[in-house]
């Protein structure tokens, strides 16, 4: 009691003395404490009201205040992970390093408390380039501040996303270089080998060199182990190694040693305490993956399951082996083990269960990518699902095979279509869902990502700290759209009409064909009088190499020319290889490539094998099919009316007179178009980006004359204007909608791979700017031969003929010119250009409406002169009009 009363006289001498409350950061570090003391969700909970309550607070905020909430938000971010809540982790992170760099603190160490982890919990989550941009960001600030156990942390980190993205060799050679250069402690080269050694396993995949890959990923393993084994504080690590070691034998088939070193690693895991859940389970769901190849198919579902009652509060109460789906969110090693089980449920021939585990596995990569922001992490990201949808796709196939029901396989198209140009329909969705706000932070993180390619391509004269200042804007950016984004903005995923599909294309007179290519094959669904055929192609065999020689023929002019019958014989292998529908009542053919396929001349294969020399006689199938070719059947399905109603031409034609870029027949082009079209034609030093940039929202068609690149691994696609080369990504921000774009020039078909999505070429720009229909090349083109092309495609097009028959007729007429010789004849010189998008004549939307118009004006005359007589007269003769039609 007399304790009590000298509290109490205490704070009522204080509070009359006037002396000052506690301040607010002493308010805010206490409640730290008192969490640190004894973390818990109530603790937290309690933790988040002391910052919402800060907040509430109308006096402007101390720097010292902010600063402790910088802290409390890094504190409150550890635990989030700890108990496996990794996105709201982030989002701490995230609010701790914005405030951060907008007040400019010092003194408190970010990078180990907030960067490392943030750069770690955005590589786990897929989010490559935000992974990227935090560890350069720290690596750029430890240089500065020459912490060198930081950097090397920030290489270490930096290696893992190169592995997760798949540039393998960047990651080997960044290690390689760190062990040989930098003075590290045993512990940190250690760890450096043990990440080298994952990379060297890595590349095995897809290596010709597997043997020697293998031996250096062992060495360097086993070299970590003995390193760290002298460190106790590297238990994890070590175990690490271990596990990696498993894995390695595993793939060599060596079970029993894969067996030992998955045990040592075991052993040492289970002396590190306070091991977060998602550690935990990760160690269960290797577990499961070796119990199941060494065919102890119970022993593995126990293990699974043991991953689902650690990452899933509500599982244990569960009666079913799969967990419900609105308990599952955005974790790779939950997405692991549902693909497990679902090879579980496959090894005891059940095929269905399997779909339902892997359907499972569809709803979290869906969470995925509306956690994602930059188009390189959502492409990569999808690559998990192609796999997985590869392998449902052989499901429903063999489903179909033993039951013969339809339904199946039309599942399985549905699953390939959803697989095609995710990244470009989320695009496209965004400039029409997105707020004007949104869009602004889109471009400009657009212009400062083209920044930092431009920076870079420039190597060892790269300017280093121009390019942390364009990371540092990019990352402010994507926090502000983070903090604003619509929340509507990831539905874009809606049910595809297949009977929509049937309908479009009995009215177009079209067959469609979209492939699936896949890992261990190539699907070919074929969808023709309301039906959907499946046809399997196996990489087994010559298919597939005589596939890629077809495709490399066009290197080369002269590889053609100097043995046509080679090509003959070749093409038609390929057609028959590919399973391409036969001529029938249809006379459009719509091709949904995928793969290498994106790069494969359709047009120029050979339905049939002859003897002759003349390319002019040869059966192509541009002579049985208008050919148009589309991203997707979604695309195809969905394609819009034209918006301009009367054909004009805006066209680019730098020429580079006088230089060694000189595009001679250019002109012969320029004066072709303009003799047939009206419209603005800029020429040499005033074909510029700006002059194109101001002028493309006006014109129906767009036409570019210039030379473009498909680029390589490291250097994107770009086209050239008079003034400077665009790469493609800087087209993401023009926002046009003509009815064509005209890309001719090289390669703008071209550029970096990813299967389904299709090549990062300068034609994707276009796509991505709003371009629905483009025609665009495959290979390097002949100035003169594409001159005449053009000008033939021109002339079809005054004809009205639609843009997609306008090209078929254009290489029609190509080879039965009698001026061109037969050398210029080849395939190389008249199939480099296809033709993506609608196959709805242009001329039909604009006399569409003039056709209703027409309709309402005699309507409404009929009814001021005789409202009731001369109105059955009118129904009358529409009828008959619409039927002589």
């Amino acid at each position: 009691m007399t304790k009590l009363y000298f509290y109490i006289l205490f704070f009522t001498s204080v509070l009359l003395s006037g002396q000052p409350s506690v301040s607010e950061e002493d308010k805010l570090y206490h409640a730290i404490d008192v969490f640190v003391a004894n973390p818990s969700a109530k603790a937290l909970q309690n933790l988040t009201d002391t910052e919402t309550e800060f907040w509430k607070n109308p006096k402007s905020k101390t720097k010292e205040a902010l600063l402790a909430i910088v802290v409390l938000n890094c504190n409150k971010a550890y635990y989030e992970n700890q108990s496996g809540q990794l996105e709201k982790a982030i989002k701490s992170y995230e609010k701790a390093w914005r405030l951060y760099q907008k007040h400019h603190f010092k003194g408190y160490d970010i990078i180990e408390y907030c960067l490392k982890p943030l750069g770690n919990l955005y590589t786990i989550l897929g989010d490559y380039d935000n992974a990227e941009n935090t560890i350069k960001q720290y690596y750029f600030i430890a240089d500065q501040e020459k912490n060198e156990p930081q950097k090397v942390a920030a290489i270490l980190n930096l290696s893992n996303v190169y592995q997760n993205t798949g540039n393998l060799y960047k990651a080997i050679d960044l290690l390689e270089k760190t062990i040989q250069t930098e003075k590290l402690t045993p512990t940190q080269k250690g760890v450096l080998l043990n990440n080298l050694g994952a990379d060297y396993f890595l590349t095995t995949k897809s290596s010709s060199a597997k043997r020697t890959a293998f031996e250096k990923a062992e060495s360097s393993f086993l070299k970590a182990i003995l390193l760290l084994k002298k460190d106790t504080s590297q238990a994890e690590t070590l175990s690490n190694s271990y596990r990696n070691l498993a894995k390695l034998k595993i793939e060599q088939n060596e079970l029993a040693k894969a067996s030992d070193y998955f045990e040592k690693a075991k052993t040492e895991f289970d002396k590190t305490s306070g091991q977060e859940p998602r550690k935990k389970a990760q160690l269960y769901y290797e577990a499961a993956f070796l119990s199941f190849k060494l065919g102890k198919i119970k022993e593995a579902s126990l293990n699974i399951s043991a991953v689902f009652k650690t990452l899933l509060p509500d599982y244990s109460n569960s009666k079913s082996i799969l967990p419900k789906q609105n308990s599952l969110y955005a974790e790779t090693v939950l997405l692991d083990a549902l693909d497990l089980q679902a090879a579980v449920y496959l090894a005891e021939n059940q095929p269905k269960n399997a779909l339902k585990s892997f359907a499972l596995s569809f709803h979290i990569e869906e969470l995925f990518q509306s956690l994602l922001v930059y188009e390189n992490s959502k492409i990569v990201t999808q690559i998990r699902n192609r796999n997985r949808t590869e392998k449902c796709i052989s499901i429903y196939h063999s489903l179909y095979e033993r039951e013969n029901k339809i339904h199946y396989i039309e599942t399985a198209f549905l699953l390939s279509e959803q697989t095609k140009s995710v990244v470009l329909k989320n695009r496209l969705h965004e400039n029409t869902n997105l707020s004007r706000e949104e869009k602004l932070i889109l471009q400009q993180l657009q212009n400062w990502n083209t920044v930092i390619l431009k920076e870079q391509q420039k190597l060892e004269l790269a300017n280093i700290s121009k390019i942390n200042e364009a990371i540092k804007k990019q990352n402010e950016l994507m926090l502000l759209l983070k903090k604003n984004k619509s929340e509507d903005t990831n539905e874009t995923n809606t049910t595809f009409d297949l009977q929509k599909l049937y309908a479009k294309l009995a009215q177009d007179n079209a067959v469609l064909t979209e492939y699936f290519a896949g890992s261990d094959g190539i699907y070919n669904f074929t969808v023709e009088n309301k039906t959907i055929k499946l046809y399997y192609i196996s990489p087994e065999g010559t298919g597939f190499t005589s596939l890629m020689e077809f495709i490399r023929l066009f290197n080369d002019p002269n590889a053609i020319t100097n043995n046509p019958q080679h090509y003959n014989r070749l093409g038609n292998r390929i057609y028959k290889y590919l399973k391409i529908p036969s001529t029938g009542n249809d006379k459009n053919l719509i091709l949904i490539p995928d793969g290498v396929l994106s790069f494969l001349p359709f047009e120029a294969l050979i339905t049939k094998e002859s003897v002759t020399t003349n390319f002019a006689k040869m059966h192509y199938l541009v002579n049985d099919f208008n050919v148009a070719y589309n991203n997707s059947a979604s695309f195809y399905v969905n394609s819009v009316p034209f918006a301009k109603p009367k054909k004009t031409v805006l066209g680019i034609f730098p020429i580079f007179e006088n230089t060694d870029f000189a595009l001679t027949f250019s002109k012969n082009e320029l004066q072709s178009i303009r003799k047939n079209f009206d419209g603005q034609f800029f020429e040499n030093s005033n074909a510029t980006f700006s002059n194109f940039k101001k002028n493309a929202v006006h014109y129906s068609i767009l036409h570019l004359s210039t030379h473009a690149s498909s680029g390589d691994l490291e250097t994107p696609a770009s086209i050239k204007f008079y003034d400077q080369e665009i790469l493609y990504s800087e087209l993401y921000n023009l926002h046009i909608n003509p009815d064509l774009v005209v890309l001719s020039a090289c390669e703008t078909g071209i550029g970096k791979l990813y299967k389904a999505e299709g090549a990062m070429s300068v034609a994707r720009g276009f796509q991505f700017a709003g371009a629905q229909n483009l025609l665009f090349s495959l290979w390097k083109v002949n100035d003169f031969t594409t001159s005449v092309f053009m000008d033939d495609f021109y002339t079809n097009i005054k004809k009205d003929q639609s843009y997609f028959e306008a090209n078929a007729n254009a290489k029609r007429d190509f080879l039965s010119d009698p001026k061109i010789p037969n050398a210029k004849k080849s395939p190389y010189y008249w199939s480099a250009f296809v033709y993506y998008g609608s196959i709805v004549p242009a001329e039909k939307s604009s006399n569409y409406i003039v056709y209703i118009i027409s309709i309402l004006i005699l309507i409404g005359l009929f009814l001021i002169f005789n409202p009731y007589q001369k109105w059955k007269i009118f129904i009358k003769s529409l009828k008959k009009q619409n039927t002589e039609k």
